[in-house]
């Protein structure tokens, strides 16, 4: 009998492990929490211990071999992939060739990933993620008025590009890479705006704030780094773009408007390709 199927099976025997199912299949009552008797019909979710054995349990999962839910992730283990927990006594192995290429975009414990059940040629159990296929043929419409709406949901996929979200109502939507200062990981919880709703009913998503907004969150971190490092810091407008997102987080553009608005309220001056706090330039 597949491992990952739900079957009706008639008890043959009870030990003090637990029970002897058809097929010689063994269902686990170590805390003695089933009330079972010979004879009776149980129905039961079959998986597979380390050793390769077929187990039983009555614990029934949304998720099966032809069913999709969410499962939360449990642990991750480097070179192998994440294990999620499908309900079951026996976490279940998203393999590393599921997962995004690069480990920082792997989901950590807490994340939710919306799953499957396969096999492998042995027989054991894996959670396979959802493909775009499934998203694209199972998603809601979006209405035009979500446009500059909030909106959260869950990552279901990464890539160099951008990634792709469902949202809580069943919105797919799609972020830019541009539209975000880091890359979310696979299964992660994450909340935007809508900047954009397609024809076909996804919808574009920024998780950057409002263009003000993130012109003062910009000033800020300058200024922060700055205070951090003596109110003299040797970056300027002509500085290497490279070297501005890797001190900063933030594009050239970005660094160019947010040192304007400083120098504009007198906060700083440049000189010599640095930048300084006014406060240190007047008190030296």
């Amino acid at each position: 009998m597949k491992t990952g199927t739900i079957h009706t099976l008639n008890i043959q025997h009870h030990t003090e492990e637990g029970y002897t199912l058809q097929h010689d299949i063994f269902l686990p009552d170590r805390d003695g929490e089933l009330d079972l008797q010979e004879g009776e019909s149980v129905k039961v979710f079959l998986y597979s211990d380390k050793k390769g054995n077929a187990i039983a349990t009555t614990h029934l999962p949304s998720v099966t071999l032809d069913a999709y839910d969410w499962a939360e992730v449990t642990r991750s283990i480097r070179g192998l992939g994440v294990f999620v927990d499908i309900g079951i006594p026996k976490q279940v192995l998203v393999s590393i060739d599921d997962l995004p290429y690069l480990e920082r975009a792997w989901p950590v414990e807490g994340d939710m990933l919306f799953v499957k059940l396969t096999t492998d040629k042995k027989g054991r159990l894996l959670a396979l993620p959802a493909s775009e296929h499934f998203f694209e043929a199972n998603w809601e419409f979006a209405p035009e008025e979500l446009l500059n709406k909030p909106i959260s949901g869950r990552i279901y996929r990464t890539s160099r590009e951008g990634s792709a979200l469902i949202s809580e109502n069943g919105y797919r939507g799609f972020l830019h890479h541009t539209e975000r200062k880091q890359e979310p990981r696979l299964g992660e919880w994450v909340e935007g705006r809508v900047i954009g709703v397609k024809d076909d009913g996804s919808v574009n998503i920024s998780l950057l704030p409002y263009k003000h907004q993130r012109m003062d969150e910009d000033a800020d971190v300058i200024l922060n780094h700055l205070e951090q490092n003596g109110g003299v810091i040797p970056f300027s407008d002509k500085s290497d773009p490279e070297e501005i997102r890797g001190t900063f987080n933030i594009s050239k553009a970005a660094f160019k408007r947010a040192m304007g608005q400083l120098m504009k309220e007198g906060k700083i001056k440049q000189h010599d390709g640095k930048t300084i706090l006014t406060d240190v330039d007047n008190d030296s």
